[in-house]
């Protein structure tokens, strides 16, 4: 939490030196079209997520069954993991820096830059450093979700609508299907995992629609929002 609260005090600090600006660029006040707008890109996201898990069910034979050792507090700290990494994520990638780029050099530059960083950032925080293959793959996954939360950011001015999409993903398949870093949480998979031969086609829609479909779906609803912002001048090209 210290971590967050310095996050935010530097955030201030380059708003105020480059842009006379203060946190309010961020889009923090709760209203009611923010937090419609909140629940519905997260269970949108949430759903192409879980399409991942249900296409293994049908095609793969997996299944997955209440974790015997759930407890609340799991539960929890599971919960507020996730919270506290898409917080301080979101907070450096599409906080006061993404801010300041939109201004300097327009929506368009800043996303990509945005996006570009988030990539290399994900090298460190999934330790792929040195192996080439994997370093790619983690560049072109997380830079495009990154390319998604950046044009999120630009078109509303507000971290509602990034923050939304990435806490969907994220706790649907780390929380609610125990796939990521912080182990077994709501659903673990049946073990032994049945070894089941996909065709090309199969295994194509299980490993890349889901994200494809998130891309999708919340970049064409963003894209009918009206641009939004202080001045409503920096549109976003895209």
């Amino acid at each position: 939490m210290l971590g967050i609260f310095i996050q935010l005090l530097v955030s201030w600090l380059l708003l105020w030196l480059f842009e006379k600006q203060g946190l309010e660029v961020f889009g923090f006040y709760p209203t009611r079209k923010r937090l419609t707008g909140f629940a519905l890109f997260f269970i949108i996201t949430a759903i192409c997520c879980s399409s991942d898990f249900i296409m293994r069910m049908i095609f793969a034979r997996q299944q997955w069954q209440l974790n015997p050792k759930l407890t609340a507090g799991l539960i929890f700290s599971g919960l507020w993991w996730n919270i506290k990494s898409v917080l301080f994520e979101e907070f450096i990638f599409r906080g006061a820096l993404m801010y300041i780029l939109i201004k300097k050099l327009g929506a368009t530059k800043a996303i990509i830059i945005s996006s570009i960083c988030f990539g290399i950032y994900h090298w460190f925080s999934h330790e792929v450093i040195g192996n080439p293959v994997q370093m790619a793959i983690t560049f072109v996954v997380t830079g495009t979700m990154g390319l998604l939360y950046a044009y999120a950011y630009a078109k509303t001015f507000s971290l509602y609508f990034p923050i939304a999409i990435h806490l969907g993903w994220n706790l649907t398949s780390s929380v609610i299907f125990s796939t990521g870093i912080i182990g077994d949480q709501l659903l673990v998979p049946v073990k032994p995992v049945p070894e089941v031969t996909v065709g090309y086609f199969v295994y194509f829609c299980i490993v890349f629609v889901p994200m494809l479909s998130a891309l999708l779906i919340n970049f064409f609803m963003l894209k009918r929002m009206p641009q939004q912002g202080a001045d409503n001048k920096k549109t976003v090209s895209l």
